[in-house]
């Protein structure tokens, strides 16, 4: 028996517990830590926002502030979505694993084993990117201090600096350490709340993708080799009951994907714009740090959010682009055997299956359909808006 929660989505559940988002666990407690967790990073996006009232607005200033702003607005998206769609993360959890336990063949076990295995390593290998970058993080406001404790620099040039602009309206040498701490503090929770659902939700359409398959497995059992064997012993029956459960769950895969994107449609919408606005402006500052030359600091800042903004983009759409081409599995099994050597009656059956290719089957969400082509024109367009901010600065 497969057990979803502990074997393909132990990773995920320890995240969220993290930042109170995993939807089994609603104590008052966890509601506390929450909400706890959602003031931190708001108070830090409010301070990074109050430059704007003390500092001269010029066009590079704006850039250079609204770049970081923009990474928090995404992760607080994903971090609000959840919170709000805690029943539904659970029911997906639920239904998926109902679709897992009417699975008895084994072959069919083991493709959606290898799915879920898959599923799993995307999470890992998702960490240990983030941890890797935010690995760097604490080193970058100390590094003129150490570097100044090695080389013996004069104290004045051991001049303590956040790179990231904020305004607490007290002292910020003074305080630099509680700055720092709160700093550290919004980003870990953010990243943590952008990993562990973003995670999550490719593990669903990992397994949709299983479960796409699984419906072509079945496809393919029908229409096997010993098919004559079948119709000569006047078996049709087995044979119609094999397509009807290959249609049967390739139409649960496309409800659960359908049920997936109805309520999280809107937060993927607003991410998808964010990061296209967070891509440009983190492309242009990393312009102006490479212009410099002096700003090493402020490049390593917004080349690892630029890197991470594009990778998470292109998962996002290639897990899209992934469930687009499992869904014609099926259509490609049914059409690449010799259906037309079979009875009327199965003829029938498969003319009906393979006319519904003639509509295509995506998690379109408003204007955007998660895919490869939606990944290009993105990328496409946030290098269009970096080379409109270059031409009015020059």
């Amino acid at each position: 028996m497969i057990t979803i929660e502990t074997q393909y989505f132990n990773w995920h559940r320890i995240l969220l517990l993290a930042v109170g988002l995993w939807p089994y666990e609603r104590s008052n407690f966890v509601k506390f830590q929450c909400y706890f967790f959602l003031a931190i990073p708001t108070s830090f996006i409010i301070v990074m926002l109050t430059p704007f009232l003390t500092t001269e607005c010029t066009f590079t200033f704006i850039i250079k502030v609204s770049a970081i702003v923009f990474v928090f607005m995404v992760c607080m998206v994903t971090h609000n979505s959840f919170w709000v769609n805690a029943c539904t993360v659970r029911c997906l959890l639920e239904k998926l694993q109902h679709m897992c336990n009417e699975l008895k063949d084994q072959n069919e076990i083991a493709i959606i084993k290898k799915y879920g295995n898959t599923a799993k390593r995307y999470t890992t290998v998702l960490i240990l990117l983030v941890m890797c970058s935010l690995f760097l993080l604490p080193f970058l406001p100390l590094s003129t201090r150490i570097l100044g404790t090695f080389l013996h620099l004069n104290e004045s040039q051991q001049y303590r600096k956040l790179y990231i602009v904020t305004e607490y309206f007290v002292d910020q040498q003074k305080n630099f350490y509680f700055i720092l701490l709160h700093m550290y503090a919004a980003t870990y929770i953010e990243m943590t709340a952008l990993i562990g659902p973003g995670a999550l939700i490719i593990g669903y359409l990992k397994h949709i993708c299983g479960m796409f398959k699984i419906a072509s497995y079945r496809i393919e059992q029908a229409m096997s080799s010993n098919i004559f064997d079948k119709i000569y012993l006047r078996d049709k029956v087995e044979i119609h009951k094999e397509i009807i459960s290959a249609v049967d769950i390739h139409c649960k895969a496309m409800e659960f994907a359908n049920f997936l994107i109805f309520n999280f449609k809107d937060p993927f919408v607003m991410s998808q714009m964010f990061n296209v606005l967070c891509l440009s402006l983190n492309l242009y500052c990393i312009f102006q740090a490479v212009s410099f030359k002096d700003n090493i600091e402020e490049f390593l800042i917004h080349f690892t959010l630029a890197t991470g903004i594009f990778l998470y983009s292109f998962v996002a759409n290639y897990a899209g682009q992934e469930i687009i081409d499992h869904y014609n599995y099926i259509f490609s099994a049914a059409y690449n055997f010799q259906w037309y050597l079979t009875p009327i009656s199965i003829q029938k059956l498969i003319l009906f299956l393979l006319q519904r290719r003639s509509k295509p089957f995506n998690l379109k969400m408003l204007i955007f359909i998660p895919s490869m082509e939606c990944f290009a024109s993105l990328s496409i367009t946030s290098i269009s808006y970096f080379t409109v901010m270059c031409s009015l600065q020059q």
